[in-house]
């Protein structure tokens, strides 16, 4: 995977990430952590093209992120599960795939019953997200992200409504997707999740890049920032 951030900027009202310049190659799982009002939730959406920089440009694998064909080659997985409420999981990413990639209804189904089983909720395909656990809703958008074949999957603190068991249940799930051969770009607080999924780390601090490195950055880190962060969140 290869990542490229130009100049960036952006801004809501206040600044939020400053002029990041930044070229990765060859890395499969980079994760981005820091405290909240970081910038990572924001970095990750501009790297998705879910927004558009104020400033700069982002190109992953060389498509420029507001392309639609980089749209197509890429899966979302949010901080709540935003399943649709009246539709079964089954539903939830088979309707996707009718509407948005024209594959029909047989085959939609098929492939929902595909990813819900290797998310390990075979039993869970007819009940409306509001009959399971928090973590197997998120467990079926993580299906759903899935479900179109993206080349990139990102995940946007995906365990951060979760207690703690329900945690451990979601990214023990998100690892057993390492065999793959996705590429993943994740924000998370869970730091041995970092140490265990990571290749590559990414720590902001007030709108930058403070430090990044392998995940042996956490444990030995060579910033004020990063030294405060860590000591705060093993």
């Amino acid at each position: 995977m290869k990542i490229e951030l130009v100049g960036v900027k952006h801004t809501y009202d206040v600044e939020v990430l400053k002029d990041l310049n930044l070229i990765l190659d060859g890395y499969h799982s980079v994760a981005i952590i820091g405290v909240s009002g970081s910038g990572k939730s924001t970095l990750i959406r501009l790297m998705s093209g879910l927004e558009k920089p104020t400033n700069g440009l982002i190109r992953v694998n060389s498509f420029h992120v507001d392309s639609e064909d980089y749209r197509k080659k890429i899966g979302f997985v949010f901080q709540n599960h935003n399943l649709f409420p009246h539709l079964t999981l089954k539903k939830n990413i088979s309707l996707i795939l009718e509407k948005t990639r024209g594959i029909e209804k047989a085959e939609a189904e098929s492939i929902a019953l595909k990813y819900l089983a290797m998310l390990h909720l075979e039993d869970q395909v007819n009940k409306l997200p509001k009959n399971v656990s928090g973590g197997q809703a998120q467990r079926a958008s993580i299906a759903r992200a899935l479900s179109v074949n993206p080349d990139i999957i990102f995940l946007d603190e995906p365990t951060s409504s979760l207690d703690p068991i329900l945690t451990h249940e979601v990214l023990t799930a998100v690892e057993e997707l390492k065999g793959l051969g996705k590429d993943f770009i994740f924000v998370t607080h869970v730091m041995s999740f970092v140490r265990d999924f990571a290749d590559y780390v990414i720590f902001m601090d007030q709108g930058e890049i403070v430090e990044m490195g392998d995940p042996s950055i956490l444990d030995h880190p060579k910033s004020d920032a990063l030294k405060a962060f860590i000591s705060k969140v093993r």
